[in-house]
């Protein structure tokens, strides 16, 4: 089948078993999920969703969000697209069914959901996401471009072309702050393009002819920091204008206000605080590894599965873009990706712990290929989250892969990312260090299987105990009602009930680390 065809087809499965076209009010994908808004929650087949064969696993949050995996939800996004504007085109006027009626069918749902995520650091940390996100694919692509021109230019091949291939790589990263005023003012609710005109004062050249409490401002100084404070400001300068200017005069002086004094205040106040943040955080990165790597590190590795699973991780977003653009690279990704190693060896653990129960067995080698590339949503909610203990000893082994890398930085073999979403097998091609990329490879590489290593002897010899080896370490038929993507059924802590899927609350956006990555703040993908 065409993978065109094969897309199409997906889109075509998937749309039926949301209530079709007319139950489907807003479409989107982040890294790894098509994330729906519904009108009726009670028309979703859950379970026939989790059945076909594209789909990982189903989230609920404010979206629902349908895990199809990175690459293939971009391609199959637009395809559902269509299918919906053909659907709506297609349907006959509905007379029976009043909007009140539709909204209340789902609205208990729809509340209860949205309370246990509506926290206001919650909500906070996902605009954060909703902000940087969307910049994850170019971060990705410069940070390969990046790579490849270093490897190019160390080994003195194609000497014409590096510069264009340099050119590539700095082009987005030197007008960053520009798309991260875009993002933020669409997010907080002012028009878009004031948000990237005040943040791109940040990163013009004449900047340089500007003193500000006594010192020459420098082009980018605040960075992507300066860019998300002035583009807030710009935004509440917005809101003000519309409520005291008259409409008639809106279209000329609302715009000309918010840029004046939004940025007359980045240019005399946030640019030189925004630098001072943005610089304390490099030094503060950088001396935590030199001095304290190991443990920092062994700290950082364990405790990052249980951040996501909170959501406390799209807090680093801001942080991991600051490094990428101050020193070209992230120190904390390599880092924080060992969680998804000792997920890893984990799960290996847990497979030839319970050599008699198929189900689990088959769940796990299914989804140990996504798991190596970074993308844990299987692992977590299908194996280790619903045994309790091997998502514990899962920790540990990143609390050790972590350790290693992070001792190697204490050396002086400094180890990062030059973007962030990728983890796993996938962040080899982004990877940039101090000591040449064989070093950052192999240091990087030999954490990996540390991670691995740890996790799984962890997971063995502690992971289970006596009961839950007896209740879980027996044969399984299948049901038909819980046979998913992953190729059987997926058994839970009371070993009858379907857990192998990511169904039900998932980590509190792809993340993206990948999920390191990142996707949104209170549902990103376990990107680790």
């Amino acid at each position: 089948m065409a993978t065109e065809d094969k897309n199409r087809a997906t889109a075509a499965a998937i749309l039926p078993l949301v209530g079709g076209a007319a139950n489907v009010s807003s479409i989107a994908h982040c890294m790894t999920r098509l994330r729906l808004g519904l009108h009726d929650r009670s028309l979703v087949d859950d379970e026939a969703l989790k059945a076909l064969p594209a789909v990982m696993g189903v989230v609920e949050d404010d979206t629902y969000q349908i895990v199809l995996g990175p690459g293939t939800v971009a391609r199959v996004t637009p395809e559902f697209e269509q299918l919906v504007e053909e659907g709506r085109k297609a349907a006959p006027p509905q007379a029976a069914v009043s909007a009140d009626d539709l909204a209340a069918q789902g609205a208990a749902i729809k509340a209860q959901q949205k309370a246990k995520n509506a926290t206001p650091f919650k909500l906070f940390l996902r605009k954060i996401a909703n902000i940087f996100v969307p910049l994850i694919p170019a971060l990705i692509g410069c940070g390969i471009i990046a790579g490849l021109n270093g490897l190019l230019v160390n080994l003195g091949w194609l000497p014409a072309v590096t510069p264009a291939l340099a050119a590539m790589a700095s082009g987005f990263m030197a007008l960053i702050a520009v798309f991260v005023g875009y993002n933020t003012a669409k997010e907080f609710g002012g028009t878009p393009i004031l948000g990237g005109a005040v943040a791109a004062i940040i990163v013009f050249p004449g900047v340089a002819n500007i003193d500000a409490f006594g010192q020459t401002l420098s082009p980018g100084q605040g960075g992507v920091l300066g860019a998300l404070g002035a583009a807030v400001l710009a935004v509440y300068v917005e809101k003000w204008c519309r409520r005291w200017v008259p409409e008639a005069l809106d279209v000329l002086v609302t715009p000309t206000l918010t840029v004046l004094i939004s940025g007359l205040a980045t240019i005399f106040g946030l640019m030189y605080v925004a630098g001072e943040i943005s610089s304390a955080i490099g030094t503060f990165a950088d001396w935590l590894l030199s001095n304290g790597g190991a443990g920092a590190g062994f700290v950082l590795g364990g405790l990052f599965l249980p951040l996501v699973m909170l959501g406390l991780h799209q807090a680093l977003i801001p942080i991991h873009t600051t490094l990428i653009e101050q020193q070209g690279y992230t120190v904390l990704l390599p880092i924080l990706a060992m969680a998804g190693a000792g997920q890893v060896g984990a799960a290996m653990a847990v497979y030839f712990r319970l050599p008699r129960n198929e189900s689990i067995r088959r769940t796990i080698k299914s989804a140990l290929p996504a798991g190596l590339l970074g993308v844990g949503e299987p692992l977590i909610y299908g194996v280790s989250l619903p045994l309790g203990r091997p998502f514990i000893t899962a920790c540990v082994g990143g609390a050790f892969g972590g350790g290693f890398v992070g001792l190697f930085n204490q050396l002086g073999d400094t180890v990062g990312s030059t973007a962030i979403g990728p983890s796993g097998w996938a962040l080899f091609p982004l990877l940039d260090g101090n000591h040449g990329l064989g070093s950052t490879i192999t240091i990087y590489g030999a954490g990996l299987l540390v991670g691995y290593v740890a996790g799984f002897l962890a997971t063995y010899f502690f992971g289970f105990s006596k009961d839950l080896l007896t209740e879980f370490n027996v044969s399984q038929d299948p049901a038909p009602s819980t046979v998913a993507a992953t190729g059987g059924p997926h058994p839970s802590t009371n070993a009858d009930a379907d857990t192998g899927r990511a169904n039900g609350p998932g980590p509190t956006d792809s993340t993206d680390p990948g999920s390191t990555g990142p996707d949104s703040p209170d549902k990103a993908p376990a990107r680790v």
